[in-house]
């Protein structure tokens, strides 16, 4: 068990390389990493059931406490990224299978990943764990509805097919998640800590799938793509600070919005692009999932060096436990 977790701390720490490597496997091996494309929405079930035993009724106590950072934060999460999402791909003439991959992930929850970028971001970090959680519980139900409204004029799309692969890979696994950990747990406490293996390999086998199959389009149109998902993830992140800003609230809680608006639960986006339109949508999905960690990582590093104003709060937010589930 101990080796385990010392290979869950080794990936947890060098997650946004490893991702990087998955991308680059699927350049150097297309057809033999095609191969997974068709597993990508069990591979996200089992990420989202790993994310469920991480989740506790106590981080959805916040909402009542703080509201209103809440429900700004999670209105941001749903609207600024959409409509960046949407205003990007149009800008940059994205052809329509692309402008829909960069409206999914747009309209996907926040990233699950970003807790852990807050925690080293000296944010609130009780904050962040609950956008995550309400956002993905609010998923099926919102997500369709974005997709069509944004994206349903460029290609056809069923926002009842959406919402039904959306209770299957992630409602209905967090929630088993979370009623097993209620359930036992010791149990699941005890193997907590190897989590982030089993979060980390899923994704890089998502990313590695899903470039493999797009190996020709990332080489053609790639860089164009890159371009389109650096802005929206960037753009993301100041837009959410900004928001914080408006909102009156404390720089921590600033730092969460601000993370938690940009990064994207881009693994739920490429799954239900390779399942509902074709694999070319699920590029901008990769190619996010590749560069927000990265970009994640840059900001936690700059954040870090800077205490925020209400540091006391954030030391008390930052015991609210933090572990990767993306």
């Amino acid at each position: 068990m101990t080796v385990i977790k010392n290979i869950a701390d080794f990936v947890g720490r060098w997650f946004a390389l490893l991702v990087l490597a998955g991308a680059a496997v699927g350049l150097a091996v297309p057809d033999q990493a095609a191969l997974v494309a068709p597993h990508v929405s069990l591979l996200l079930g089992v990420i989202m059931f790993g994310m469920g035993l991480t989740m506790r009724p106590v981080d959805f106590a916040i909402v009542a406490k703080h509201p209103k950072a809440v429900v700004l934060g999670v209105l941001a999460q749903y609207t600024v990224m959409p409509l960046l999402g949407w205003g990007i791909a149009h800008a940059l003439g994205l052809p329509p299978l692309l402008v829909v991959g960069m409206v999914l992930v747009g309209s996907a929850p926040g990233g699950t990943a970003s807790n852990v970028i807050v925690y080293l971001a000296r944010g609130d970090v009780a904050l962040s764990v609950a956008m995550t959680s309400i956002s993905t519980m609010l998923a099926p139900f919102v997500t369709p509805l974005l997709v069509l409204g944004l994206a349903g004029s460029s290609l056809p799309v069923s926002a009842s097919d959406l919402f039904l692969s959306i209770l299957q890979v992630v409602l209905f696994p967090v929630v088993a998640g979370l009623l097993l950990r209620m359930a036992a747990k010791r149990f699941v406490e005890r193997i907590l800590p190897v989590l982030p293996l089993v979060s980390v390999v899923g994704i890089v086998l998502v990313v590695a799938a899903v470039v493999g199959a797009n190996a020709d389009a990332v080489l053609s149109t790639g860089l164009l793509v890159a371009l389109a998902v650096v802005l929206h993830n960037s753009l993301g992140l100041g837009l959410g600070y900004l928001v914080g800003m408006v909102g009156g609230m404390p720089e921590s809680a600033r730092r969460a919005v601000s993370v938690e608006v940009g990064m994207q639960n881009s693994g739920l986006a490429a799954a239900l692009a390779t399942a509902h339109f074709a694999p070319l949508a699920a590029l901008p999905a990769a190619l996010f999932s590749v560069w927000h960690n990265l970009s994640g990582a840059l900001v936690a590093t700059y954040w870090a060096r800077r205490a925020p104003r209400d540091a006391a709060g954030t030391e008390e937010a930052a015991s609210t436990e933090a572990s990767p589930r993306d």
